[in-house]
């Protein structure tokens, strides 16, 4: 369990890379069908101006997700994102793989995550962030705990939280 007197500047100041999953964290995590069978899902604008701040400041954003959608891909190049990792059953070897091509070890990552196949990577990060309706053993795992749910905005406050701490946040920039 994290030691819950690291203050946010702290556990921000190394960080120069964020991983994140994608249902449960960039959605609410439910899986629509529709009747023919295509799947959905709803994003949050917030979040990807937060992705793009993060990396207009000069940051890699990834996405490391154990499910396969074409709706991950398509947001990811709108963002442009270039690191999704999808059909990832062990997340942690695929941080693994990424972090060498940015440069960074797992001490200078932040990832969010939600659920218990997160816990790998979590559990090895320099900052661990869990939505607020996260799993109670990721809960236990984080170093932040947001207010906001998966797909209500969660990494945008995970990403402006970090800006902030490090004293790169500025809202006119937007």
């Amino acid at each position: 369990m994290p030691d819950s007197s690291d203050s946010d500047v702290s556990l921000a100041l190394p960080i120069r890379c964020i991983l994140s999953d994608v249902d449960g964290v960039m959605t609410d995590g439910r899986i629509i069908y529709d009747s023919a069978g295509a799947e959905t899902k709803q994003f949050h604008v917030r979040d990807g101006l937060g992705i793009k701040l993060w990396m207009r400041a000069g940051f890699p954003f990834g996405i490391i997700t154990a499910r396969n959608s074409p709706m991950v891909e398509r947001r990811a190049v709108e963002l442009g994102i270039s690191h999704v990792s999808q059909g990832s059953g062990d997340k942690l070897q695929r941080a693994m793989q990424i972090l060498p091509t940015w440069g960074c070890e797992l001490s200078s990552v932040c990832y969010i995550g939600d659920d218990l196949p997160d816990l790998a990577v979590m559990t090895r990060v320099g900052l661990a962030v869990a939505p607020a309706d996260a799993a109670t053993d990721v809960q236990d795992a984080a170093h932040w705990i947001l207010r906001a749910p998966g797909g209500h905005g969660a990494v945008r406050e995970a990403i402006e939280r970090l800006l902030r701490a490090k004293q790169l946040w500025s809202a006119t920039e937007a």
